[in-house]
């Protein structure tokens, strides 16, 4: 084998590892970092399914619990369970962590959510549990 077909198989082996660049108990310990104090589960599942004075939830597109497919509430594009415990992808990537959080929060909320509310939404989710 010479060695750029070497190299090249190496890069592809690491890739998947690259993609997961981050786990949920680092993000949630972002949050609650941020926020200055610890998520609070209770709080993010009233918030996760509350409407906020608007249209929709959280719950609106990802479920109640969601720990199944949901399904986006104005396009029907099917989205993955959001609780890791039920999808081993969910927030394995800082980028799209930040990405969705941004654009759902705007969605629900006409504003970014702080990031207690952020903190509480991930505490919530990962209380849940199989």
């Amino acid at each position: 084998m010479s060695a750029t077909a070497g190299l090249a198989m190496l890069l592809l082996m690491l890739q998947p590892a690259q993609a997961a660049d981050t786990s949920m108990a680092e993000q949630l310990a972002r949050w609650n970092a941020a926020a200055g104090s610890p998520g609070n589960a209770a709080k993010g599942q009233v918030f996760f399914g509350s409407k906020h004075g608007g249209d929709w939830s959280c719950a609106s597109c990802h479920g109640t619990p969601p720990t199944g497919q949901g399904k986006h509430a104005s396009t029907g594009k099917t989205i993955a369970p959001l609780a890791p415990a039920f999808n081993p992808q969910a927030f394995t990537d800082s980028a799209k962590v930040d990405k969705w959080l941004r654009r759902n929060c705007k969605d629900v909320l006409s504003r970014e959510c702080t990031a207690a509310e952020k903190a509480d939404v991930l505490a919530y989710l990962a209380s849940l549990k199989p």
